[in-house]
């Protein structure tokens, strides 16, 4: 095929696309199915309304071949393991008695099984949960959610693609089950696998498939040549079926580097490559071995996960050079669209000057067809829309809203002793110690408590303005006042205020800091039903005033005991949020350190002996790439020791992650200095203690001992038996105790429950420790 031919043949498509609905129906339905509000057949009902709506969404932008399958309850990983039959025996029985209870058995457990693993997935706030498998484990197929979705968009006239995970990635995102050796490898299972991947391909291609679309993301990671061969294997398998779909495999998040070879060698269809500027060397790359010749080539020029406006000029300049390197050029987004919102349209609150700046997932799509019209047709046949587009781009580089130059000066003016802690943690420990006077093995909480009905609606009385500040203040105080008083009775040591009047933990502060924005709807899926707003990172940081130190200072005047103050880390501010893409992320993050530092210096003052700084993010943002993670990790560190370097020995400072695998960045969790960190550790059954171990980690640690994502009640002796396996690893006198993450999502009678029983763990070990 010519260049000329491919180009008039290009099509637009997108990988995936926000699941919840515009006003989060999805979640809603789901909710009220655990509640028992909500029968099975009308969640699947709704389920149903909102993929024909998304396709219809896509279809009338101009999409021109839709995607099936990416639909999910809870996950697509999930969906896939239900898929393979990969279901975890403790789950065995739920799952044959109602599959879909027994698939949020899965997802989140219940008062008798414990759920799957979650962690992250790749580099993005998405959650996914991890596979259980092992050296028995039997896949059988079940196509039925993936043959009955593509059935459904055939039905309405729509070109429809399956999208399935991808073998290899499958088995790479899997651990071991409990119970199987650390040493096994998910991997060797592969030929145990394919010949059920090739089953679901037969099923969807008898009924209409012409495309499946297999995403290999764990392929842009690093990979050992057995993995690669691995990879080579599965594909010359799959691709020498008879009765099969086309085979498209996409790959994203970076460069495909030496898989590339790898799958264009492979006796498939189609590559999917992401060619925005963290994956730019696909392009080269795929020159290098010399294209793909009559193959599908899927171009992702517009980036999935961020929401800033797209350039179309240098798209189509990519895209123009793509042509002589396929057969066939088709154009996407770079991943999912899952990662971004769903319309800039009801966004009636933001400032226009920026607003057209900002593309979600439905302008997103507009970009896509744009481009491939503008590929098919030539530039002339979307001058208007590269003409809007180009003077888009250029106010927002000329605009003032973006800079502020004392900001700019403050940040350049930075020493490498302000990101220091003049005195070296042994010296901090004992005029810790002196201070707080805990005991051993101290208890706490990581900040959040539950978000009650009475709190969501003190908050939208206020926005309606049925309450006025002074109101909204007056149930807020009323809220940290039971919260402080609960935790005195419960024996918690180390308290907090439960953080009821912050609406996320990024937004409180973003809303808050210059240079941030909020959106009303802009909702993306954090985990299951767990949906965030991430703020728009627009322009220059600084804190015009003190953020949290009313609220702290009021709930340590109710107690003797110390409170946390709490504030969410620079980092982590940056990646739950869509930030800038006009200067490097380090410039970002030493802006929002400062004014964090100076939230960290009037909490010091007012009292504070407690300072928890978290960065649950610190691991989620490593790049994907070891070549790249020495230069993230410096500027990562430098940003969180910015924060807490100026304040005295004797206050105490903490940090917090979870859900994410630790053991890339334990070093990175040492350079942070911070006194005590608290880690996710109670689905990974203290994995992560025994990996501080092995590092030699010399401060102190609180591996979680319950797990706040389920709706399970730790029993007294289950989290004294987590404990237990923490002491194997963190000395007595270096190991805290407390929940996995925040309580924001549970209810207050599983949170009463469950933390009276880690304080009566932490007692019961205490006590045989006093008498050993």
């Amino acid at each position: 095929m010519t260049a000329k031919s491919a180009a008039a043949a290009a099509r637009s498509t997108v990988y995936g696309y926000p699941r919840q609905g515009q006003h989060r129906e999805l979640k809603k339905a789901v909710e009220g199915y655990w509640k028992g509000r909500v029968g099975a057949d009308a969640l699947k009902k709704t389920a149903a309304e909102l993929r024909r709506a998304n396709w219809a969404q896509l279809a009338e932008a101009g999409i021109d071949e839709v995607p099936t399958g990416d639909f999910s309850y809870y996950d697509h990983v999930l969906d896939t393991s239900v898929m393979v039959g990969a279901v975890p025996p403790r789950h065995r029985a739920a799952v044959d008695a109602d599959p879909l209870d027994g698939y949020f058995a899965m997802a989140r457990g219940n008062q008798d099984v414990a759920p799957l693993e979650m962690t992250k997935w790749f580099d993005t706030n998405y959650h996914y949960l991890v596979p259980e498998l092992g050296p028995d484990t039997v896949f059988t197929a079940d196509s039925a959610k993936q043959v009955a979705e593509l059935t459904e968009a055939l039905a309405l006239g729509h070109t429809a693609r399956p999208v399935l995970v991808g073998p290899v990635t499958y088995l790479l995102l899997a651990k071991p089950a409990p119970g199987v050796a650390e040493e096994f490898e998910p991997l060797t299972l592969l030929d145990r696998l394919l010949p059920v991947y090739a089953e679901v391909l037969g099923d969807l291609r008898a009924a209409g498939a012409e495309w499946v679309q297999l995403d290999e993301p764990a392929l842009v990671q690093d990979r050992t040549p057995a993995e690669l061969n691995a990879a080579a294997r599965a594909y010359r398998d799959l691709g020498a079926l008879t009765d099969r779909p086309k085979l498209l495999v996409a790959s994203y998040f970076d460069r495909l580097g030496e898989a590339l070879p790898v799958l264009a060698k492979a006796p498939v269809e189609g590559l999917a490559l992401d060619f925005t500027e963290a994956a730019a060397a696909n392009l080269d790359d795929l020159a290098a071995v010399g294209g793909l010749p009559g193959k599908r080539l899927v171009a992702g020029v517009v980036n999935g996960r961020n929401i800033w406006i797209n350039d179309h000029e240098k798209s189509l300049a990519t895209l123009a050079t793509l042509l002589g390197l396929a057969g066939r050029v088709d154009v996407a987004a770079s991943c999912s669209l899952l990662h971004v919102p769903l319309d800039t349209a009801p966004e009636r609150d933001l400032d226009p000057r920026i607003l057209r700046w900002l593309a979600f997932a439905r302008q997103k799509t507009a970009e896509i067809v744009t481009l491939a019209k503008g590929l098919a047709q030539g530039t002339g046949a979307v001058a208007a829309e590269i003409a809007a587009n180009r003077a888009a781009l250029a106010s927002r580089a000329d605009s003032p809203l973006t800079r502020d130059p004392a900001v700019r000066a403050r940040t350049a003016a930075v020493t490498e002793a302000d990101a220091r802690r003049p005195q070296p943690y042994p010296e901090r420990a004992v005029a810790q110690r002196e201070r707080l006077r805990l005991p051993l093995l101290p208890t706490t909480t990581i900040g959040s408590f539950p978000q009650t009905g009475e709190v969501r609606a003190a908050r939208a009385d206020l926005r309606a303005g049925r309450i006025d500040a002074a109101g909204y203040e007056e149930r807020i105080a009323a809220e940290i006042a039971e919260v402080i008083a609960f935790q005195e009775k419960a024996g918690i040591d180390v308290l907090v205020h439960g953080e009821a009047e912050r609406n996320d933990m990024v937004q409180y502060f973003a809303e808050q800091l210059t240079g941030y924005l909020a959106t009303q709807h802009g909702w993306v899926q954090s985990y299951g039903t767990r949906y965030v707003r991430p703020p728009v990172l627009a322009g220059d940081i600084s804190r015009p005033a003190p953020m949290t130190v009313g609220w702290t200072t009021y709930a340590q005047s109710l107690t003797e005991r110390p409170v946390k103050g709490m504030l969410t880390g620079p980092v982590t501010m940056l990646a739950w949020s869509f930030v800038r893409d006009d200067q490097p992320l380090g410039e970002t993050a030493a802006q929002v350190a400062l004014a964090l530092r100076d939230e960290v210096a009037d909490l010091e003052a007012a009292g504070t002996s407690v300072i928890q700084v978290d960065e649950p993010a610190l691991r989620e943002t490593l790049p994907l790439r070891a070549a790249d993670r020495p230069a993230y990790l410096e500027w990562a560190t430098r940003a969180f020791r910015l924060t807490t370097g100026g304040v005295a020995s004797a206050t105490q400072i903490h940090t917090h992650m979870c859900y994410a695998e630790f053991g890339d960045i334990v070093q990175a969790i040492d350079d942070l200095d911070a006194d005590v960190i608290s880690l996710e550790a109670a689905r990974s059954h203290m994995e992560v203690a025994h990996e501080l171990a092995a590092h030699g980690y010399p401060r102190e640690a609180g591996p979680g001992v319950y797990d706040i994502h389920s709706p399970r009640v730790p029993g007294a002796e289950e989290a004294a038996a987590l404990l237990r396996e923490g002491l194997a690893a963190i000395p007595a006198e270096r190991l805290w105790v407390n929940p996995d993450c925040g309580l924001k999502t549970r209810g207050w009678p599983e949170t009463r429950t469950s933390l009276e029983n880690l304080v009566a763990a932490a007692r019961t070990v205490r006590a045989a420790l006093d008498a050993s």
